[in-house]
């Protein structure tokens, strides 16, 4: 069901989206709009901007736009239902009601169901069966404190404990399928409990909902750990364990760990800036959620391999959101839960104050890669390390790095520097021929991930985006079209994306508003809406005689394609008959 257009007017009037905008992004003044760093790509040069007067941002960089609804969608990584939810508790509304006396969505009900479902996993660590599982978690040090703390659970070995449990409670097998806490048999039909002999960790979200679940078998069942599938209220790449707690502690560095033991290891040792990604690498939307609470990640994987290559993965993704990033070097230990049990909390709190800057990381792993007493290998790293120095935006930066990199190398600084500057310009070529490629691709519609039947006819195209820009421009003129007076419909529209937009303005009465759009389409389509918007608006005629005039060529182009169509219909039909 759709929240009431009254309901979503009265949440974007009550949430000014220069102010909400204002709590995440440092606004100035620039003539009648506001502008500011991006919070969505890492940029130098202001290029994100806020219209209050259309009640719309959009950045001309990365392309993102919409209203307060959408930008809340992305800056706390919501969807819809809960960016509306979000607002409304900022603006103190109360959530509408249907005529039924329901909320209006049941995500409350999952987050319920999770609830009480972690209540039962923690009743259940208590039980006989559970000692197996008590004695690992004694065995890896962690007190009854950190198991309440972190509301830590066991699930039984069985089919149906949590199953039958649940339904006593009034829930159903189909919800509980959704909530990802039971699962179906393909076979038999027969649903079955997801988590079985497993210790259970509750991942909650920066709200304190449990939004899903951790489970670590027992033994040497596989998988070793087994986490939630996406559901209506948990998305595992939207989500970091121990947010809840991280949130409040962690203006002067959040420390991503590789798991959630190493997470309860570091926090109860006195360090509740910790929070770990879900059984999955680094992604950008997680990335964007620590740079809304802190400035500078310390990245504490482990020392093996595996944890050196995730931390190579991660340090770009983190760099690309504006972070600042440490590397934690751990001697004497696999990890933090191991290094805090042999040295202690104060030992690691040296280890956190003196990690190191991630080109001090990355020169060192290039290094360590390489004999350089042997001239083939010193030639092999000091091309490995004159291309990552190219990638320094800082000239001051660049040139320390290029002077402490050649001592190690032994090699003359300027010799050095000439090689850098020499790929610099090897990579300014590639970008400025990729950058003229990207503006021809996009003037023909190649790679358009939103309109995808752009490039079928791209003459179509921009007359539709030219006429949904002058229809969100001069709303009135959706009357026009509505009453008759001026003829288009959406058989008119060759594109799918342009017919669903021309649909969904048609579809309201009154006042329209961008925000209503958001529950059907999605952030990447709203922002491609409000680009229209913008374009058109940068020219300084957009009355009823332009309208029309977009309007003929649609319809021309229409035709056309509708005579192209039946041509090659009667053609295949005499091969048919020909064969």
């Amino acid at each position: 069901m759709r929240f009431p257009q009254s309901f979503i007017e009265e949440v974007k009037y009550r949430n000014k989206i220069e102010d909400v905008i204002a709590s995440y992004v440092n606004l100035r003044r620039a003539g009648s709009n506001y502008q500011g760093l991006c919070p969505f790509h890492s940029e130098k040069t202001p290029s994100f901007t806020v219209f209050p007067n259309t009640e719309t941002f959009h950045c001309f960089g990365c392309g993102a736009g919409g209203d307060v609804i959408s930008f809340t969608m992305r800056a706390e990584n919501l969807e819809y239902p809960d960016a509306i939810e979000f607002l409304a508790k900022r603006a103190g509304l109360a959530m509408p009601e249907d005529e039924g006396g329901e909320k209006t969505i049941s995500r409350s009900r999952y987050y319920e169901m999770n609830r009480e479902a972690a209540r039962f996993f923690n009743r259940c660590l208590s039980l006989p069966e559970a000692k197996e599982a008590r004695d690992y978690l004694a065995k890896r040090g962690l007190s009854n404190a950190a198991v309440k703390r972190f509301g830590l659970g066991f699930a039984p070995n069985s089919f149906d404990a949590l199953r039958n449990h649940m339904h006593k409670l009034g829930y159903h097998d189909e919800e509980l399928k959704t909530a990802f806490l039971c699962g179906k048999s393909e076979r038999t039909g027969n649903y079955f409990d997801y988590f079985r002999g497993r210790i259970i960790f509750p991942i909650i979200d920066h709200f304190s909902n449990v939004v899903g679940f951790g489970g670590r078998a027992l033994g040497d069942a596989k998988p070793k750990y087994l986490n939630s599938s996406d559901t209506p209220v948990f998305k595992k790449s939207k989500q970091l364990f121990a947010l809840n707690f991280a949130r409040n502690a962690c203006a002067d560095s959040l420390i991503l760990c590789e798991g959630y033991m190493d997470v309860i290891a570091v926090n109860m040792a006195g360090f509740p800036n910790a929070v770990a990604t879900l059984g999955t690498a680094l992604t950008t939307d997680q990335a964007r959620i620590m740079a809304k609470y802190t400035k500078k990640v310390i990245l504490s994987y482990d020392s093996d391999e595996a944890g050196v290559a995730a931390a190579k993965r991660a340090i770009p993704i983190l760099t690309d959101v504006g972070l600042e990033v440490k590397m934690l070097r751990i001697e004497g230990a696999k990890d933090p839960d191991e290094f805090i049990k042999k040295y202690g909390a104060t030992r690691f709190k040296t280890l956190l104050d003196d990690s190191q800057s991630k080109l001090d990381y990355l020169c060192d792993s290039v290094l360590h890669k390489y004999n350089i007493l042997i001239p083939e290998e010193k030639l092999k790293a000091a091309a490995e390390l004159c291309e990552m120095l190219s990638g320094i935006y800082s000239d001051v930066e660049r040139e320390i790095y290029i002077i402490r990199v050649s001592e190690k190398l032994s090699i003359n600084p300027q010799n050095m520097k000439n090689d850098v500057e020499r790929v610099m310009r090897k990579k300014r070529k590639e970008e400025s021929a990729e950058f003229k490629r990207k503006i021809v691709s996009d003037t023909l519609g190649y790679g358009d991930r939103v309109n995808r039947d752009f490039v079928k006819n791209a003459r179509a195209a921009r007359a539709e985006e030219a006429i949904l820009g002058i229809l969100l421009l001069r709303p009135e003129l959706m009357r026009d079209i509505k009453q008759g007076r001026v003829a288009l419909s959406s058989s008119d529209f060759l594109t799918d994306f342009g017919k669903r937009v021309f649909d969904a303005f048609m579809e309201f009465e009154g006042h329209f508003d961008i925000g209503l759009l958001a529950e059907t389409f999605t952030p990447d389509e709203i922002s491609r809406i409000v680009k229209m918007q913008i374009d058109r608006s940068k020219l300084t005629k957009n009355d009823l005689s332009v309208l029309e005039d977009h309007i003929r060529t649609l319809k021309s182009e229409s035709a056309d394609k509708t005579s192209s169509d039946t041509l090659e219909d009667i053609q295949n039909l005499i091969n048919r008959k020909k064969k």
